[in-house]
């Protein structure tokens, strides 16, 4: 995969997360990070907007023909695809047992009132 196809490719994924998450708006990745910033870690707000900058480069500058630090850029994407992801992941059940123990004592306390 070229370079350029690389950053579009990885922009348009995190923009759609934005989107889908938080509700972001606006023409690119720059916007749309800036219409939900106040909801976001600024280290994640960091990331993005570099994947946004190096994105617009090798787009739009005629003499940027490749991503300069590629293993950062893909860095920058994993981590920050990760770290939405993450934010809007539905809870994980950490006590499965927990209901049990709250129908038992339930159960109970409806009995103790009953004798």
């Amino acid at each position: 995969m070229s370079d350029i196809e690389l950053a579009i490719t990885r922009t348009k994924a995190l923009e759609s997360l934005l989107e889908q998450a938080l509700g972001a708006t606006g023409k690119g990745l720059h916007e749309k990070v800036s219409s939900v910033q106040g909801r976001l870690a600024l280290p994640l707000v960091k990331k993005l907007r570099f994947v946004a900058t190096v994105r617009n480069k090798i787009v739009h500058e005629s003499d940027y023909q490749q991503i300069d630090d590629r293993d950062a850029f893909v860095r920058a994407c994993d981590e920050a695809e990760a770290e939405l992801r993450a934010m809007f992941a539905p809870p994980q059940v950490i006590n499965k047992g927990c209901f049990g123990l709250v129908l038992v004592v339930g159960v109970l306390g409806t009995a103790w009132r009953l004798v």
